[in-house]
């Protein structure tokens, strides 16, 4: 189940809001949000290849992992109907850039990884928040396939259609100015909307990091969401890959008193661990 929530003086948002996520629904290209997003071993494998080179042939393709064309080409179907891929004549690439699916191709195994992790904190039947990002997308359907009687408030329309098959989660969809890049919706109504619940968790991504000032974003509409989340959680859990550590965002998005718990891959070098713990963050490498 899906709940919109928008603030009764502005009900002319809500068409708007619900053409745009039926279409998300139900459009060709959104494939991807059918129940799951299981893949194989060999799929993940084509995926890391594909962060690292962008596009490759399916010969080649072939020939790295040791299996016939055939079976390369069913991969790649299936990635290309999950919306992790695009298929070209005997290529495959990563998608557009702007595409929410293109960053959730990358690093895709880790992502993976620090999702289940972060899931492993969440018990059945909890209300809690996450923001938009590809971590936290791939928590969202961890959450959705592992507990039951969850519910989930997002200002992230990805998310919402992503689980929308999931019977045991209920979805609270926030009202706002919709980002398309982002598929995520931003702004005064969306901290307003915010600002009506109270949560034990929040689950957040980052764009990068600064010792002098603590970890970044790189959107200050985004930014301002994050803290007005931030400040209705009991708990606030980064979830990002070690490789936004080499990042510098344009915009200070939380200051390291206001992080619980942060969970990375063991990329993350022992120096950078060993700061954030003596800034009181909890660090928990997978």
């Amino acid at each position: 189940m899906i709940l919109f929530l928008f603030e009764p003086k502005r009900y002319f948002l809500r068409n708007q809001m619900i053409v745009y996520f039926l279409s998300l629904c139900y459009n060709k290209s959104n494939v991807q949000m059918q129940r799951g997003c299981k893949m194989n071993h060999r799929e993940e494998k084509i995926l890391e290849l594909l962060t690292l080179e962008n596009k490759i042939e399916v010969a080649r393709l072939s020939d790295l992992l040791d299996v016939s064309k055939v079976t390369i080409r069913k991969d790649l179907d299936s990635l290309e109907e999950k919306g992790l891929i695009k298929r070209e004549h005997g290529f495959a690439v990563l998608g557009s850039r702007e595409d929410m699916n293109y960053h959730l191709a990358f690093h895709y195994e880790k992502k993976k990884q620090i999702a289940r992790t972060a899931a492993d904190m969440v018990q059945d039947g909890e209300t809690l928040m996450i923001e938009s990002g590809s971590c936290c997308i791939l928590l969202a359907d961890e959450l959705a396939r592992t507990k039951k009687d969850l519910t989930i408030i997002t200002n992230s329309a990805f998310i919402a259609g992503y689980i929308r098959h999931y019977p045991t989660v209920q979805v609270i969809l926030l009202g706002g100015t919709y980002q398309k890049d982002s598929q995520a919706v931003v702004g005064p109504l969306t901290i307003n909307n915010v600002r009506t619940f109270f949560v034990n968790r929040l689950f957040i991504g980052i764009d990068g990091f600064q010792e002098s000032f603590g970890f970044t974003g790189s959107n200050l509409m985004r930014r301002e969401v994050i803290r007005a989340m931030t400040e209705q959680a009991e708990h606030t859990t980064i979830l990002t890959e070690c490789e936004k550590f080499n990042q510098k965002g344009s915009v200070s998005l939380l200051q390291y008193h206001e992080v619980s718990c942060l969970i990375t891959d063991s990329g993350i070098s022992g120096e950078k661990a060993e700061f954030l713990k003596s800034k009181g963050v909890n660090v928990t490498v997978v």
